[in-house]
């Protein structure tokens, strides 16, 4: 395990903590949204960097979209940024021109400083403090995020909050994975473990409707490249399967290179997991090793509750209370 500084935003220090496995496997995290801002794992042509990044925290700030970060306190969308708890409307932070609240709104989780807790060689745990009223969300909220490397090769993360007013919690790993290194990921093989989909409008806000994903674009059930998707472009949430392990995790979905033959496995506890392709992706300055990030650079796996939760009933349930805990496991699985 190492530590060093990274930079500064608004004068308080980001720091990067780099944490390993003993089969080979490196992360490299930040403090600043708790970032997961290289992922490198054992392929079969040497070590393999499988996640996109930046090189200064002035590029994150200025230009990352959520790459590697927490994002909260409600990752992905809330509708018209606003939702109703105990009878209670809560009106929700936008960023300037939109008109849903996305990822937590233009301050949300991903784009503070967290605090460092207990490190070792292989772990690194991360807080947050959210005050009542932070962004719009009730409640006083404590959120933990804890990354572990396991032998050999699986990244695990793990997410708690607490509150101290009723309030809607729904955190993720915004991830972007390239298992290759190539300009996109196109060619990369896709499995996910859903046989539904919560189709969504123009806007990206689900419609409401639990759809199969039978006899449409929306069907990896069996393995696939992206690129086979006939025009179709994923930003989209899957409802996953689910038949829980005897840890207590589910399978997810399963990445392939065909270039490498190196694979991620993904398991989790969540309900849901937001397939993203990045089709719109186009960031102008160097990622890491001055690779240039466009269309299709990486591919995200975000674990989730089902988006706009807070305004759909028969969705999933994100209201926290005082006295529970919000849990979130998910492991990222190499071989």
């Amino acid at each position: 395990m190492t530590k060093s500084l990274f930079g500064e935003v608004g004068g308080v220090p980001v720091e990067e903590i780099v944490i390993r496995s003993k089969a080979g496997a490196t992360a490299k995290i930040l403090t600043w949204g708790a970032v997961v801002r290289e992922l490198v794992v054992p392929a079969s042509g040497g070590r393999q960097s499988v996640t996109l990044g930046l090189n200064t925290i002035d590029d994150y700030v200025a230009h990352s979209p959520h790459f590697g970060a927490v994002p909260g306190r409600f990752a992905n969308r809330i509708a018209n940024g606003r939702f109703t708890l105990d009878g209670v409307e809560h009106t929700l932070d936008k960023k300037p021109g939109d008109k849903h609240t996305l990822h937590g709104g233009p301050k949300g989780f991903g784009k503070r400083v967290w605090t460092l807790g207990r490190y070792d060689e292989s772990s690194a745990t991360l807080t947050i403090e959210s005050p009542d009223g932070d962004a719009g969300f009730p409640g006083a909220l404590v959120a933990t995020c804890v990354y572990r490397l396991l032998e050999p090769t699986t990244l695990r993360v793990e997410f708690t909050a607490t509150t101290d007013k009723p309030t809607v919690v729904n955190l993720t790993q915004h991830a972007y994975f390239n298992l290759d290194g190539s300009a996109d990921i196109l060619d990369h093989e896709v499995r996910l473990f859903a046989d539904f989909y919560t189709p969504s409008d123009a806007e990206l806000i689900p419609t409401g409707e639990i759809r199969t994903v039978a006899a449409s674009p929306y069907d990896f059930r069996a393995a696939r490249p992206v690129r086979n998707a006939g025009g179709t472009a994923y930003d989209t949430n899957f409802v996953v399967a689910r038949p829980l392990g005897s840890d207590g995790l589910a399978p997810i979905a399963r990445v392939r290179s065909p270039k490498n033959g190196l694979t991620l496995s993904l398991f989790s506890d969540q309900p849901g997991v937001q397939f993203y392709d990045a089709a719109t992706l186009n960031v102008p300055v160097p990622g890491l090793g001055g690779a240039r990030y466009g269309a299709h650079a990486g591919l995200c796996l975000e674990t989730q509750a089902f988006p706009d939760s807070p305004n759909r009933r028969h969705f999933t349930d994100t209201t926290l209370r005082p006295g529970a805990e919000y849990r979130h496991v998910s492991e990222f699985r190499f071989a």
